[in-house]
C-alpha cells in the first residue's frame, strides 16, 4: 500500500503539474461527496491535462483497457446519432466525457509517491460519506427509510459504498503495516452505511468481490464466505433481513419488475440490434404496450440490468465494445496483482474486486450509467496504472 515517501512527491513540478495533482486528488476526496464538486474538479484537471499536453510536459498514456472503452465511446455516438430522438440521445452523451479520467489520472498521478494522494482522498471520502450516512440513521432515519446519505439516490449511494468496500477489502488484504489497519476500522461504518441503503444488488456485488479477494488471498479460505455471510445476515436488523428474504420472493413487486424488464430488453434488443433506441431513450419507448410492462416498471427509467440496458440503448456492438472493456481491465489488474511492485499489488487486487463488485451488482441495476459510480469506478481501475513502469517488477 502506498504510504509515504522519503522525498517530495512533486519534485520539481511545474505549478500547472501541481494543480493537476492537487486537482485529480481533490476530486477523488469528493467522489462520495458531492457530484458538483466532484465534477468540478474533474473538469478543472481535465484543462490542466491539456495544457501539459499542448506544453509537452505529459504525453497521451492510458492503460490498454481504454481503446475498447474509446470504441464504445465512439459506436454510442454513433447511437445517438441513429437515436429514436437525436436531441435527447446527443445531450445524454455529454456523459462520454468522464471518461476522459482514464488518461487524466495516469498524468496525474505518474509516479508511486504521488499514489498515496488519491489513495487517501478515496478513504477520507469514504469515511466522511459512511459516519453521515450513520449519524443520520441514528439521529433521523425511521427503521424502513433507504439512506442516501451526500446522494440523491440510495442506489447511487449503494454503489459508490459497494466499490469503496471492494476498494478497502484489497487494501486491508493486501497491504502493510498501520494503513491496511486504519482501513479495516472504516469498513466497520462503511459496511454499516451500506445495510442502511437497503439495497440488494449493491449487497451481492460485494459480497463477489469479497469471494474475489479471498480467492486471490487463500482459496481455502473461500469455505468461510458462506459462515460469515450467514452471521452477518442473523446480526443484521430486522429490515435488511427481510430485504434479503425478499430476493427469493417470486411476489414481489421489483423481481415481477426485472423479469419484465428482462422481456423487454430483450425484445427491443432484437428489434433495434445494431444502434438501440439511442442513449436515455429506452426508458420512453418502453413505455409502448407491446412491451408488456406493468404499472411498476414503467416508472423507472431504465432496465435495471447493465447488459441489457447498453445493448437495448446503444445496440449489441457497444455491449460487446463495453464487455472487452471490463474484461481487458480485469486481466490487466489480475497481472498487476501478480507481477507489480510491492506497493501496487493492494491497489491491483482492489481493482479487479471493484471489476467484480460492479459486473455482479449490474445484473440487477444498470449502475455503469450512474456518473458518480461511473467515475468512482474509473478512478479505482486505473489507479494501479498511475505509476506506469515504476508499477512493475524488474
Amino acid at each position: 500500500m502506498i504510504t509515504s515517501s522519503r522525498s517530495s512527491a512533486v519534485p520539481g513540478a511545474t505549478l500547472i503539474e501541481r494543480g493537476l495533482l492537487l486537482a485529480a486528488a481533490a476530486a477523488a476526496l469528493f467522489s462520495l461527496i458531492s457530484i458538483t464538486v466532484l465534477q468540478g474538479f474533474w473538469t478543472i484537471a481535465a484543462l490542466l491535462w491539456a495544457v501539459l499536453l499542448i506544453q509537452g510536459k505529459r504525453r497521451f498514456a492510458v492503460p490498454g483497457f481504454f481503446w475498447p472503452l474509446l470504441i464504445y465511446i465512439g459506436w454510442s455516438l454513433l447511437a445517438a446519432a441513429a437515436s429514436t430522438n437525436p436531441a435527447a440521445s446527443i445531450s445524454a452523451s455529454r456523459k462520454l466525457l468522464i471518461f476522459l479520467i482514464v488518461p487524466i489520472i495516469p498524468a496525474a498521478f505518474n509516479g508511486l509517491a504521488k499514489l498515496k494522494f488519491p489513495v487517501w482522498a478515496v478513504f477520507t471520502s469514504g469515511l466522511i460519506a459512511s459516519a453521515w450516512a450513520v449519524i443520520y440513521f441514528l439521529i433521523k432515519a425511521g427503521p424502513q427509510e433507504r439512506i442516501r446519505g451526500f446522494m440523491g439516490h440510495y442506489m447511487t449511494q449503494a454503489g459508490l459504498l459497494g466499490l469503496f468496500l471492494a476498494f478497502a477489502a484489497g487494501l486491508v488484504v493486501f497491504g502493510r503495516g498501520k494503513p491496511r489497519l486504519i482501513w479495516a476500522a472504516v469498513v466497520v461504518p462503511a459496511g454499516a452505511a451500506l445495510m442502511m441503503t437497503l439495497t440488494r444488488n449493491a449487497w451481492i456485488g460485494v459480497g463477489a468481490a469479497i469471494v474475489l479477494i479471498l480467492a486471490l488471498w487463500k482459496p481455502k479460505a473461500l469455505v468461510l464466505a458462506p459462515i460469515f455471510a450467514g452471521l452477518l445476515y442473523l446480526a443484521g436488523p430486522a429490515a435488511v433481513q427481510s430485504r434479503l428474504r425478499s430476493v427469493f420472493d417470486g411476489r414481489d413487486p421489483s423481481n415481477i419488475a426485472r423479469l419484465e424488464y428482462a422481456r423487454a430488453g430483450l425484445k427491443i434488443i432484437s428489434e433495434r440490434p445494431l444502434f438501440g433506441t439511442g442513449p436515455n431513450t429506452v426508458h420512453v419507448v418502453f413505455q409502448d404496450p407491446k412491451y408488456e410492462l406493468g404499472d411498476y416498471a414503467r416508472h423507472n427509467v431504465h432496465l435495471h440490468n447493465n447488459f441489457l440496458q447498453i445493448a437495448a440503448e446503444r445496440g449489441l456492438p457497444a455491449l460487446a465494445a463495453w464487455l472487452a472493456f471490463l474484461g481487458w481491465a480485469f486481466l490487466s489488474l489480475l497481472r498487476r496483482f501478480k507481477t507489480g511492485a510491492m506497493e501496487i499489488r493492494p491497489l491491483a487486487a482492489a481493482g479487479s474486486a471493484a471489476v467484480a463488485a460492479l459486473v455482479t451488482a449490474g445484473f440487477f441495476e444498470y449502475n455503469f450509467g450512474d456518473s458518480e459510480v461511473a467515475m468512482f469506478f474509473l478512478l479505482i481501475i486505473t489507479l494501479p496504472f498511475a505509476a506506469g513502469e515504476a508499477g512493475e517488477r524488474a
